[in-house]
């Protein structure tokens, strides 16, 4: 038996395709597609989750020093000339080192952290602001869900879909 339905797609259209309804769904909370699909997108997204809820406080925080570039009130990059050993006139942009507490992964949360990269991709949500899931699935996922059992996602059956009748459903975060 195939770890995965075939979906009647190639190999790498159909990881794709899983890619993104899985993406979808943990950002959106909600997709609407086809019943097998959506079978297969659970299994994905249930063991996904399941994994951000195991690591999900296993880091370290941590001060480091940052370096940014000076901006004047523009936004715009400030600009310092410097001159090369051989004369020569350039511009480099204007430094500046603060020092900030970042999260640091513990190497079982980083393992988690590419397991999660391989199957999610970058996206919008639906403002059409910049998403990273990984984060998003870590940060505000898996504490939502922390002391559930599995059963993270739900399948609703709509019904057939007019022009082709296939059996379309909703996948659901619960």
């Amino acid at each position: 038996m195939p770890a995965q339905r075939k979906l009647g797609r190639a190999s790498d259209v159909r990881l794709s395709m899983l890619r993104g309804l899985t993406t979808a769904l943990i950002v959106n909370g909600r997709i609407e597609t086809t019943e097998s699909r959506a079978k297969e997108v659970k299994s994905i997204a249930d063991s996904l989750i399941a994994l951000a809820i195991r690591e999900k406080d296993n880091f370290t925080t941590r001060e480091k020093e940052i370096s940014y570039a000076k901006k004047d009130e523009k936004g715009r990059k400030i600009l310092k000339s410097a001159t090369s050993k051989n004369g020569s006139k350039y511009d480099v942009v204007s430094r500046e080192i603060k020092t900030d507490i970042v999260k640091v992964d513990d190497p079982s949360r980083l393992a988690a952290r590419r397991q999660l990269i391989k199957w999610l991709n970058k996206g919008k949500d639906e403002e059409g602001n910049p998403v990273n899931p990984v984060d998003y699935l870590f940060n505000e996922v898996a504490p939502k869900y922390e002391g559930r059992e599995g059963g993270y996602t739900r399948i609703i059956k709509l019904g057939a879909r007019r022009g082709d009748a296939a059996e379309m459903a909703i996948l659901e975060l619960v």
